[in-house]
């Protein structure tokens, strides 16, 4: 089960110091969102960039300035998505709160890996 190691008073501006980082390292983010315990980023895969880059760009940066003793959980899960549905998924990252009133974010990633047909090793999915 994941932690909910994001300070709740921090949450809305780490959204926007996403953007900042973005800026700064010429990601295009379309959306930066989520809740204590996972954050969730939709943005244009630079062409000069891998994932684990951009991710680990975030990651470093962001723990700096949530806390001098803040650390991300390992990992990251990362899907493409089509430009037909990023509306759809923008929609989805704002509402993250009510979304997982319903459904944790555990049960609904191995949902997701599930319904995508992904194999995964449960001893290593969500750490």
């Amino acid at each position: 089960m994941r932690r909910n190691s994001i300070p709740a008073d921090k949450l809305e501006a780490l959204w926007r110091y996403f953007g900042g980082i973005a800026r700064h390292h010429k990601i295009s983010l379309l959306r930066a969102g989520g809740t204590r315990n996972h954050a969730h980023l939709l943005f244009a895969l630079p062409s000069t960039q891998t994932i684990a880059d951009v991710i680990g760009t975030f990651k470093s940066n962001s723990s700096r300035w949530v806390s001098p003793i803040f650390e991300w959980q390992s990992g990251y899960g990362a899907f493409s998505v089509s430009v037909s549905n990023r509306e759809k998924v923008i929609a989805y990252i704002d509402h993250q709160e009510k979304h997982h009133r319903e459904m944790t974010f555990d049960e609904e990633f191995l949902a997701f890996l599930k319904k995508a047909g992904v194999d995964y090793d449960p001893r290593f999915v969500l750490g």
